[in-house]
């Protein structure tokens, strides 16, 4: 065992793999598609050899250098695909940018989504790609989501080598601020959202849940809220007098039992306190999220604050638990008043008829070329993603088609290269098949 490696986020995935692989040998349906098969396993070392490339890049979202590299190395790629490449500058959004390449074609026009930059800045240990055994590799952005990249890069080349690339309309959409999203968001997340607009599918490049037989059909939202009491201040022997009344800690207190008796339960809804404080004195910082504290235990507190996350499957959900959580801030307790502040992240990826007929399609590519059966992620193990931008625009939306792995956002983590060969036939085969309805 090395050292910082998981070996039991290893094993299941290799458990899952040794049964995803035990089906029946590949079959493509044609001539094209087992074409499309050779050229990607033709292709595997050149790639797994830009992979490496990529991960010993540091791209933090914070180095805009580094993210900026990433791109300067991924453009020629692109271009040699006949794609037009253009960077967008993300200094209104205090970020590096996003790399966009766009290719015309007959036939629908497919959304490619994944992302440049990864949890890991400059000053943190965990930098450089690492083989651990022939199948084991590790390195920052390894499966999140440089081994996204590089899947689709993949099956967009043996597209081009079976002359099929033409069939469809293609758009790349590469941010470099996933992980760490730039502000305003609506700016940083612009161009996602004007490319969906014009297009039929769209596809996430992230890690599948490390199971490769899993997509990502529906994802929940991301949003926030704070929570700010204020009450009367007086000595503490006068606490739930009719003149001091309760306090600022116990109003708080009371909102948050409130949530939790009143708000819960409802499927996929989910609503976490990730900061509490009250005192006399409360200095409190929402980016980075801190609060710096003062006061005495004699002193009937006036300030309370609370803030957290909140998650839904879809926007229907989002505003009817909104909705609930303003009314149990209202029910204020004596000489005690207290507000709700609700601000929007990612919004959430609806399940939809037309994404399950897209992991249908998916699924149908799967059985034929011999790796098994395809079933979506249960939305409360899926966390949120760019493709929830893009969700509401086009008529079908999948995700999770990225190279696969564990450990993500760790030290532990690692892409897992036997799921290469696995991942990018699916995504090319799909892709010339979508070229042909």
């Amino acid at each position: 065992m090395r050292p910082g490696f998981r070996p039991l986020a290893r094993a299941s995935l290799i458990i899952a793999l040794a049964a995803f692989t035990s089906s029946s040998p590949a079959a493509p349906r044609d001539a094209k598609e087992k074409a499309l098969v050779q050229h990607v396993t033709a292709g595997e070392k050149a790639h797994i050899e830009l992979l490496e490339q990529l991960v010993n890049v540091n791209s933090g979202t914070m180095n805009l250098a580094g993210v900026r590299q990433v791109g300067d190395l991924l453009r020629p790629r692109f271009e040699a695909l006949g794609f037009k490449v253009t960077w967008v500058d993300g200094t209104p959004f205090k970020r590096a940018g996003h790399l966009i390449a766009t290719r015309p074609g007959r036939g629908q026009h497919v959304l490619l989504i994944g992302h440049m930059d990864t949890v890991f800045e400059p000053n943190h240990p965990f930098q450089r790609w690492q083989r651990v055994d022939e199948n084991i590799a590790r390195g920052p952005g390894a499966a999140d989501d440089k081994g996204g990249i590089v899947v689709a890069l993949a099956a967009l080349d043996a597209l081009r080598q079976a002359k099929l690339l033409d069939s469809l309309q293609i758009t790349v959409v590469l941010h470099g601020d996933e992980e760490d999203s730039g502000a305003p968001l609506a700016l940083a997340r612009h161009d996602l959202i004007e490319a969906a607009k014009a297009a039929d599918i769209a596809i996430g490049l992230e890690n599948a849940a490390d199971n490769p037989k899993t997509a990502v059909t529906a994802r929940r939202s991301s949003t926030g809220w704070v929570v700010k009491v204020t009450a009367k201040s007086s000595h503490s022997s006068q606490i739930f007098s009719d003149n001091v009344g309760a306090g600022a800690a116990y109003e708080l207190g009371r909102i948050l039992n409130g949530f939790y008796q009143e708000v819960r339960g409802e499927e996929f809804v989910t609503f976490n306190p990730g900061l509490i404080a009250s005192s006399t004195q409360v200095d409190f910082k929402g980016q980075p999220l801190s609060a710096t504290l003062s006061g005495k235990n004699n002193i009937v507190a006036p300030t309370a604050i609370a803030s957290g996350d909140l998650r839904t499957l879809t926007v229907q959900q989002l505003e009817e638990t909104r909705a609930k959580m303003r009314k149990v801030v209202a029910a204020s307790l004596p000489q005690t008043s207290a507000e709700i502040e609700f601000t929007d992240n990612y919004p959430p990826m609806a399940p939809t008829e037309g994404n399950r007929k897209l992991l249908s399609l998916y699924d149908g590519v799967s059985k034929d070329l011999g790796f098994g059966p395809v079933t979506e992620v249960n939305p409360r193990n899926a966390g949120a993603a760019d493709i929830s931008f893009a969700a509401d625009h086009v008529d079908m939306a999948l995700d999770g088609l990225g190279l696969l792995g564990g450990g993500a956002h760790t030290p532990d983590e690692f892409a897992d290269l036997r799921t290469y060969q696995i991942q990018t036939q699916r995504l090319a085969v799909l892709l010339y098949r979508l070229g042909r309805r």
